[in-house]
């Protein structure tokens, strides 16, 4: 499953010459900072150019063998860049931000030890030695960059944890599709994420023998939850149910952290049981990532999405395009973390395809980014945008008349929908609410990931 921990390393630095209590005192305080935002902080006690170098080897000798995803190199004042140099070259594979704090106001003039000369006698030395890093700096009188910090430290994070998830898939290329294909060597060796295949007999062999007590607790639960606007008949429930258990063995003993089905071309046409209630369950109950019709990048894009921002990563897809947004829903489940209110299912049924429990809830509004991941043969990109949701009154042709309000939005765009339109890489987007852009191009950049 998704581990959520972000591990980062502090070493703060200042010239010898430099007052050593305003440099522990500031390098103090920025670490409190990188702690308060829930990060786990391994540190050492600041650093000078002292000329034995005892501070430069009691450092490396601190941080040795512990367990970190990325170094903060933290500038009080001026100090030459040969002692922060012989710090990182000892973790150069580690992303590293490099950070410059700032002096103060006082009586009329700016008293300072001089980070940003420090700073500035690094970046570009960071960048000929072909470090993963991030500059930035404080201003005095302003908040510190901490967004900045947590979006780098998380997306070093993310990489790590990204690798070791596992999707698991029933079927294979829903309704042929080709941009739910992928290649899974390129996928490994760029995100670390495998695709295990599953059949769905094995779900059905396993639906036969799960614990009708537990059956039936699920049943009382949903009842209890789901705002019926019609009755569902309880065997149509129940055999639901049954093969969210059945998926649910399959995917703890596999410790998949996502799941797709085939979705038209197996639950529908060959078991007759639209898959909408499975993915409810999986996602609420189970808390796994979930996308219909063997969708491979839209599952890896909720991996990444999820662990980065600690949101469901559901996805929408497109159903019209407008001269400033785009209207984007689903025609099965969404889950219960982007519900606004209580999660609401009817039974319908669309054109000849069987009937079953649709969800038909009402989304969260506001402020969202859209992102999806793709490749060509082995190079990946991630396209991304920022918007806000509005509710959209609209149906779909082809439902059992009166045609259900499907959980969707009106999505205006912060790029005009020309532009984004000619990069869209898929039907499936996964959503995520707030502005979550900064750290996932910072994941992209740490992963060698172009974004659009």
């Amino acid at each position: 499953m998704i581990e959520n921990s972000v591990k980062t390393a502090f070493v703060g630095f200042g010239e010898i010459n430099s007052p050593q209590e305003l440099i522990k005192t500031m390098c103090n305080k920025a670490r409190e900072e990188v702690k308060s935002l829930g990060i786990e902080v391994i540190s050492t006690d600041h650093v000078t150019d002292d000329p034995e170098g005892k501070d430069v080897r009691r450092a490396i000798s601190e941080l040795k063998g512990k367990s970190f995803d990325s170094l903060i190199i933290c500038l009080a004042g001026w100090i030459p860049s040969h002692a922060v140099i012989s710090i990182t070259e000892e973790f150069r594979d580690k992303p590293i931000l490099l950070w410059g704090l700032a002096g103060e106001r006082e009586n009329g003039r700016v008293i300072t030890p001089a980070p940003q000369a420090g700073t500035t006698a690094l970046r570009k030395v960071f960048e000929d030695l072909g470090y993963k890093f991030r500059y930035v700096y404080n201003v005095i009188g302003k908040l510190s960059p901490l967004d900045k910090i947590k979006n780098f430290t998380v997306a070093a994070s993310a990489i790590k944890n990204v690798r070791k998830t596992k999707i698991g898939m029933m079927g294979f290329r829903d309704m042929k599709l080709y941009n739910t294909l992928y290649e899974g060597l390129s996928l490994k060796e760029k995100i670390g994420v495998e695709i295990e295949y599953f059949e769905m007999l094995e779900m059905v062999n396993e639906s036969k023998i799960v614990d009708q007590k537990e059956v039936q607790k699920i049943l009382d639960k949903i009842k209890n939850e789901w705002e019926f606007t019609k009755p569902v008949d309880e065997n149509f429930l129940k055999k639901g149910i049954s093969y969210y258990l059945a998926i649910k063995k399959i995917a703890t003993y596999n410790n998949f952290s996502a799941i797709s089905l085939k979705d038209v071309d197996g639950m529908k046409s060959l078991m007759g049981f639209p898959p909408a209630m499975i993915f409810m369950l999986l996602s609420d109950e189970l808390n796994l990532c979930a996308i219909p019709e063997n969708d491979s990048m839209g599952a890896v894009t909720q991996l990444i999405v999820k662990q980065l921002t600690g949101q469901c990563a559901a996805y929408l897809e497109y159903y019209e395009f407008f001269e400033n947004s785009v209207l984007m829903g689903v025609p099965d489940f969404v889950p219960a973390e982007i519900v606004d209110g209580r999660v609401r299912v009817t039974g319908a049924s669309f054109g000849n395809i069987s009937g079953g429990v649709l969800n038909i809830s009402t989304l969260k509004t506001g402020e969202l980014t859209l992102a999806r991941l793709s490749n060509t043969g082995t190079e990946y990109t991630m396209h991304l945008c920022r918007g806000e949701g509005r509710l959209m009154k609209w149906e779909e042709a082809g439902w059992d008349d009166p045609a259900p309000q499907l959980p969707s939005l009106e999505i205006v765009t912060e790029i005009p929908v020309e532009e984004f339109a000619q990069h869209i890489s898929g039907q499936h987007y996964i959503i995520s609410y707030g502005d979550n852009t900064g750290v996932l191009r910072d994941y992209c950049y740490l992963n060698g990931i172009n974004v659009m």
